[in-house]
């Protein structure tokens, strides 16, 4: 028979705070006093305490970790879970550590509440004020600070007081209202499940009394359909040939019929099923949900682009973006790094092109600085490799925060306040109407590519005039062709003289050189529908024209070679050719694409 708990509505918590102000005994004592706790646990853990000679702590039923125990820190958000009899929580403890703030940063992005807990003794800290303030910036409305250890301070009402009217003006510094503020002793258990007879002086609630008063947010089936691609997955076993796009929905609902869009290709199609993995069968998608839909038209679309319903409220599209960041990073935010923002399933090289202003997360004081120091707030701008689709924060969150890594460790994250122009808008516009115009084939881009084997893809050969780029398209074109495959070169001058004829004069390889790269890559884009694998070439390509050929040649994917030993331009590439031997070269691009599976 179905236990009744099992149907009740779930609600995330973070717990977040300084240092050894308790966190975790507070989670740990709440455990055990609701009866929580696996049969038996509680008198383990008091058990081995015993056997090393080590002083029973609550915060050890959490502490799984041998290490973490020895530190005697949390090092990681742990979670845990019980039930009241109004709904089900998952606690995450947060870290509290300045070393483990990253960790605090990923636990507090899932929660809806959350309890912040300060030390009566030790009083409001810098990590208490930054806390906050990333609660906040996360969209963590509802918060309950908890002033800990009270039998520290002989249960005293003007420390609680005191406390509570500090904390509570620096919360409305940054537009929060906290939801309570609770008096408590996490080792003692008082006000955490029953109200303690030692602070009688209170006549507010217990913590187990205000989660059941935080208001559980409802899922967001009312906004703007927006869903990730996390993936496209196909199936060939028993004649199933489904072409399932699969993520999960952040926000609105969509239904069997519907005309979706993805963004940033702006390429459509109608949901003519949807798929859920071992779940009764459904006409609708909504938010929350994971699962995918198959298309009356197959159209290419890959991870990173975001699918909404045709025409409402789009997302934005640039490369170009004003955001509020945090930064954590080992070294200092600047103009001189690359790094990588990972946007829900997007992911793209970004740099620091503007900061407009530094703050101190404890202090909220501004500071003049040219760079972004490790627990920073600030604002700036970024500019992406390739263009993404997103959502300011001020309309939906879930698809308006980011996270930035560095090194590959995450070492930052924000908010989009607004899309900022970039140069290539005409382009983007010019690839819109060809997408909306686009006369389809019955015979669809990766059967032809199936047909020989292959994937298709533009590898852009560039470098330093001088280099032999054609050398080694041409060298890699013939290796493709005599292994079976179906490759086309495409040098630069095949496309000046012909579908440029009209506007190649001898001054306008500069003037015109963006829309030069544009019918280039629309050449490109035709090819690759082909099913084909593209080699082209081009003289030292920067990092901007890089960004024109990706908006015509999206969704496919693009594989950027340097030819030369120094790069002389702000281009990213994928690989870096030696200016040796061609066949040398064309050998070593034969065993990427077959490393890559783009070809067996």
């Amino acid at each position: 028979m179905e236990n009744m708990h099992d149907r009740l509505p779930g609600m995330n918590i973070v717990v977040v705070g300084h240092v050894d102000h308790g966190k975790s005994t507070v989670i740990g004592r709440l455990l055990a006093d609701t009866h929580s706790l696996p049969m038996g646990k509680l008198a383990e853990v008091k058990e081995r305490c015993k056997r090393n000679a080590k002083p029973f702590e609550y915060a050890f039923l959490l502490d799984a970790l041998k290490d973490e125990q020895a530190q005697g820190i949390t090092i990681d958000s742990a979670r845990c879970f019980f039930k009241t009899e109004k709904r089900r929580y998952i606690i995450i403890d947060a870290p509290g550590h300045i070393e483990f703030l990253k960790n605090m940063i990923s636990g507090a992005s899932r929660a809806e509440a959350a309890l912040l807990v300060i030390d009566a003794r030790e009083g409001i800290m810098e990590n208490s004020m930054r806390h906050g303030y990333m609660l906040a910036m996360l969209g963590v409305r509802q918060i309950t600070v908890l002033v800990n250890k009270m039998d520290l301070v002989g249960y005293d009402e003007s420390v609680f007081n005191n406390l509570s009217r500090e904390y509570a003006a620096f919360l409305k510094k940054i537009g929060v209202t906290p939801h309570s503020f609770i008096p408590v002793s996490g080792s003692e258990g008082d006000n955490i499940a029953k109200k303690s007879a030692r602070m009688p002086w209170f006549d507010g609630g217990t913590v187990l009394s205000v989660l059941d008063d935080f208001c559980a947010e409802e899922p967001p089936e009312d906004l703007p359909f927006r869903m990730p691609v996390q993936g496209v997955y196909k199936f060939t076993s028993d004649g199933d040939d489904r072409r399932i796009i699969a993520g999960t929905v952040e926000s609105g609902r969509a239904a069997v019929g519907d005309e979706i869009e993805f963004f940033p290709s702006g390429k459509k199609s109608r949901i003519k099923s949807v798929e859920r993995f071992e779940s009764p069968a459904s006409e609708e998608i909504s938010a929350g949900t994971a699962a995918g839909f198959t298309m009356t038209e197959q159209i290419y679309v890959k991870r990173g682009e975001i699918a909404v319903l045709a025409g409402i409220n789009p997302p934005k599209v640039t490369s170009r973006i004003k955001v509020s960041l945090f930064w954590l990073g080992k070294e200092p935010l600047d103009t001189d790094h690359e790094y990588i923002m990972k946007l829900g399933t997007a992911k793209a090289s970004v740099r620091l092109e503007q900061i407009i202003s530094v703050m101190d997360a404890s202090s909220l004081e501004n500071k003049d600085q040219s760079k972004i120091l490790r627990n920073d707030i600030a604002d700036c701008i970024l500019s992406l490799d390739r263009e993404i689709a997103f959502d300011l924060i001020s309309e939906l969150s879930g698809t308006g925060r980011f996270v930035l890594v560095d090194r590959f460790e995450i070492a930052g994250g924000g908010i989009i306040r607004e899309a900022l122009s970039d140069s290539h808008g005409p382009a983007r516009d010019k690839v819109a109407l060809r997408n909306m115009k686009w006369e389809k084939s019955e015979i669809q881009g990766e059967v032809r590519a199936a047909r020989f084997g292959q994937k298709p893809l533009l590898i852009l050969l560039t470098g330093p005039s001088g280099s032999d780029k054609k050398g080694i398209a041409r060298t890699l074109e013939k290796n493709l062709f005599d292994a079976g495959y179906n490759a086309y070169f495409l040098g630069i001058g095949n496309v000046l003289y012909g579908v440029d004829a009209d506007i190649k004069t001898a001054a306008s390889q500069t003037v015109m050189r963006d829309e030069h790269l544009r019918r280039l890559s629309e050449v490109c884009y035709l090819l690759l529908d082909t099913g084909i694998i593209v080699i082209a070439t081009a003289v030292g390509l920067t990092r901007e024209d890089m960004k024109l050929i990706r908006i015509s040649a999206q969704p496919n994917e693009v594989m950027v070679c340097w030819v030369g030993s120094d790069i002389t331009t702000d281009i990213l590439c994928d690989r870096v050719l030696a200016a040796g031997p061609v066949q040398a070269a064309a050998d070593e691009l034969m065993t990427v694409l077959r490393d890559e599976k783009i070809i067996r």
